[in-house]
């Protein structure tokens, strides 16, 4: 049985690797691959399959990267997925488990939250390689105006990361609270707080409420650019009461095909 990392070390990991590669926010991950030695093939897989694969093969680790699923090399999601598997070979319990073939060459999807608790790991690890805490910390520090949308898409560019790996970087470690809602024609996949966020549940944890933004994106099934505007909280979360009927918070709302992601959160 192959025991499981604690978020500590992992992050210990990430961040010991980003020093060493470190001379500008941006994680040169392809030279991490190439100093360990680890081949990387970024090839045609079919749309759907998966994002990306390790496999351990007469002494040596590749990995696979699939373009088909939106994986452009370079890109912010190719990048993600790319130090998701890393985290598959530098978490010591991850690379014995394929080396002995406990846990054997799997496909790792990046658009849904990954219950596992390995994939979580190898997230978590990605997240810390390519937003390591101190920069990141330091970044949002100096900003002075407050947070908004512009917050988590400035920081995103400078990472070069996804606004949605972006987004759930600083639900962890930010300096304001935000709730994020992922959800797929009109159904929610997943939600995550920040600590401190008032209200942990939505209305309807299945069906995106009729409050929100993110809904009347999926009503009208329109392509307009992603906006923000303000939700009230008694049309969006379970367990308000009397005295916050009126509450107000911000939703910006992040639309592809039939999906979209918001970011919620209170000035």
């Amino acid at each position: 049985m192959i025991s499981s990392s604690s978020d500590t070390k992992i992050k210990k990991i990430a961040n010991n690797i980003s020093n060493l590669f470190i001379g500008s926010k941006i994680i040169p991950l392809e030279e991490i691959a190439e100093y360990e030695g680890i081949e990387v093939f970024y090839d045609h897989y079919d749309e759907g399959t998966f994002d990306g694969m390790t496999v351990y093969d007469e002494d040596d680790f590749y990995i696979h990267i699939n373009i088909d699923n939106y994986n452009k090399y370079g890109s912010p999601r190719s990048r993600f997925t790319l130090a998701h598997e890393f985290g598959h070979y530098f978490i010591d319990s991850h690379r014995l488990g394929l080396k002995m073939g406990i846990l054997e060459p799997h496909p790792s999807k990046i658009d849904k939250i990954q219950f596992a608790k390995i994939e979580r790991e190898a997230d978590y690890f990605a997240a810390c390689l390519l937003m390591p805490e101190e920069s990141f910390r330091k970044d949002i520090s100096n900003n002075k105006m407050g947070f908004s949308f512009d917050v988590i898409s400035d920081l995103s560019k400078e990472y070069e990361v996804s606004k949605t790996a972006c987004a759930l970087r600083f639900a962890e470690i930010g300096n304001h609270p935000i709730k994020i809602v992922y959800a797929e024609n009109g159904l929610i996949k997943w939600q995550h707080n920040s600590n401190g966020f008032p209200f942990w549940n939505l209305l309807d944890n299945k069906i995106v409420p009729s409050g929100m933004l993110m809904a009347d994106y999926f009503k009208s099934n329109t392509h307009s650019a992603s906006s923000t505007e303000q939700v009230f909280a008694i049309d969006c979360f379970s367990g308000v009461n009397r005295h916050d009927m009126r509450r107000m918070f911000n939703e910006h709302c992040i639309i592809f095909a039939n999906k979209a992601l918001s970011i919620i959160w209170e000035d």
